[in-house]
Formats: C-alpha cells, structure tokens, sequence
C-alpha cells in the first residue's frame, strides 16, 4: 500500500490524538479521588453497621424494659389487692398471716425486678450513648461522601469537555484520511491496541522496540510513499521527518 507523506503525516497526528484520548479514558477511571470515595464509602458502610446493630440492641433493651415494667405492675398491683384485704378487716388470722407473708415475698420481688430494671436502663444509657457517637461518624461520613462526589463530578465533568474537544478534532482530521489507510489503522487498533507509530531512529514509536538492523535497512530503503509495518508488533511505522 502507498499513501502520500501528507496522510502520514496526518495519521500520526491521529495517532497522537487517540492516545491522548486514551489517557483521558484512562484519567477519567483512576481520579485519585474515586479511591478517597471508595476509602469514605467503605468507612461508611463499616460506620452504619455498627450503628445498626446498637440500634438492634437498643430495640432488645426496650423489650425487656418493657417486659420488666409490666412484671413489676403486676407485682404492684398484687401488693395492692393484698392490702387491701388486710385493711378490709374481713379476714381470720391465718388470711392475715398468709397475706402478710405474700406482701413480704411481693416486696422482695418488686425489689429484685426494680434492681433488674435498673441495671438494664444503665446498659441502655452507655449503648445510647455509642449509637449517638457512632450516627455522629455516620452524618460525617456522609457529608464526605458529597464532597468528594461534587469533586469528582466536577472533574469528570472538565474530561469529558476535553473528550468532546479531541473527539470532534479526531472526527475532522480522520475525514481527510485515505479510506484504505484509515481502515488499515482501525485494524491494527482493534488487535493490537496501537494502530501506527513513528519511526526515531531505530525504534518503533508503537511497541517501543528496536528493530533489527536488516530490517531496518529494508524499510529505509522503502519509497517514502510506501506503507511500511513495524516487524515486531505490526504497527504502521510512520517515517515522518520533522513532526511536532
């Protein structure tokens, strides 16, 4: 295949236009602060788990404060019934006695039950105290969170202007290409990830390898309108003096 030095020439501008293009694709996935986001997130997701699970044990202590209050309401109201019959005066001694023993065993009940109940309001207070801590990291790490997305969408926001920008002058530039040549580079794209590069020296601009000298000689002796290939990697070797 032949192509004018000029196509050459403006196939290595495109080449040079599409790695910048990849180098904004690559920008646009490793922003440093994706990972501070992933780090935050990560931290938030750790955060919100140990809040949940003091809440979960903050709704267990509920319950049985819950169930220590009603037991202590009946102890309570037991007390009272009892009393009440004592103060009645319709009872015989052994009612009395009976009575009296069972209001001391109320006593202790009740007692034993408000101990219980204190212990547990206690346990209550420390783990509140936790989850209120713990919703305080969580709201921080939150409002982080939204920082460093408003940050990273700004950037991705300034890449992809000058995607816009390299795109629209890659579509321009690869219009006045020879359809034959363009499609030769959108091939070697495809399998190889670098469609041409220039020639310096010895070196191919696409694989960065040297080339043998024999082969070397053959692609010097080349017209400069041929289409010569690189012998390592395929690439277009764009013989190109004087570029940039």
């Amino acid at each position: 295949m032949k192509a004018e030095v000029a196509q050459q020439r403006s196939l290595l501008e495109l080449t040079e236009l599409d790695a910048e293009l990849a180098r904004i694709t690559h920008r646009a996935g490793h922003l440093p602060e994706q990972q501070d986001r992933e780090r935050i997130q990560a931290e938030h997701t750790a955060a919100a788990d140990r809040l949940a699970a003091l809440e979960l044990a903050l709704e267990d202590l509920d319950a049985q404060a819950g169930r220590l209050e009603s037991e202590i309401d009946s102890v309570r109201q037991r007390e009272d019934r009892d009393r009440a019959l004592l103060d009645s005066g319709q009872t015989n001694p052994k009612q009395v006695a009976d009575l009296q023993h069972e209001l001391e065993t109320l006593e202790r009940r009740q007692s034993a039950l408000e101990d219980s109940l204190l212990e547990l309001m206690e346990q209550r207070e420390q783990l509140q105290a936790k989850a209120t801590a713990e919703a305080t990291v969580v709201e921080g790490l939150v409002a982080d969170l939204a920082r460093v997305q408003e940050t990273i969408d700004a950037a991705l926001g300034e890449i992809e202007v000058s995607r816009g920008q390299r795109s629209a002058s890659r579509e321009q530039l690869a219009a006045t290409i020879d359809e034959e040549l363009l499609a030769l580079y959108t091939r070697q794209r495809a399998s190889g990830g670098v469609g041409a590069g220039p020639l310096r020296g010895g070196q191919c601009g696409a694989c960065r390898i040297e080339i043998d000298r024999g082969q070397l000689a053959k692609i010097s002796a080349a017209e400069p309108e041929e289409v010569v290939r690189c012998p390592e990697c395929s690439a277009i070797l764009l013989r190109v003096k004087d570029f940039g």
